[in-house]
């Protein structure tokens, strides 16, 4: 299993699995100076494997070391949180326009 990558052009962070060139990815947008992530997909043959959270773990990993805040408005990134509250310092609330 390779890291988690940033890719911009799809606007995602991928987790790829293995040698099948499937990945398992969350989907963000930028605002400002922030993240928000929006959606996240593993596919559904690897479902409960742990690929979710291993995404997620990265996921956090690669935006703390960018410097950046996220908004959590994709449901599993916000439940990875709520059980990983070491990623409070980059956590931003939620904007009205959200």
């Amino acid at each position: 299993m390779s890291a988690v990558e940033d890719n911009p052009v799809e606007r995602r962070f991928e987790l790829p699995i293995d040698e099948t060139h499937e990945v398992a990815a969350a989907y963000y947008r930028i605002d400002g100076d922030r993240i928000v992530l929006t959606h996240t997909i593993v596919p559904k043959r690897f479902s409960g494997q742990g690929l979710g959270s291993k995404l997620a773990h990265g996921t956090f990993e690669t935006i703390r070391a960018s410097g950046r805040k996220v908004i959590l408005l994709c449901p599993f990134m916000a439940a990875y949180y709520a059980s990983h509250p070491e990623y409070a310092d980059i956590v931003a609330p939620e904007s009205p326009h959200d």
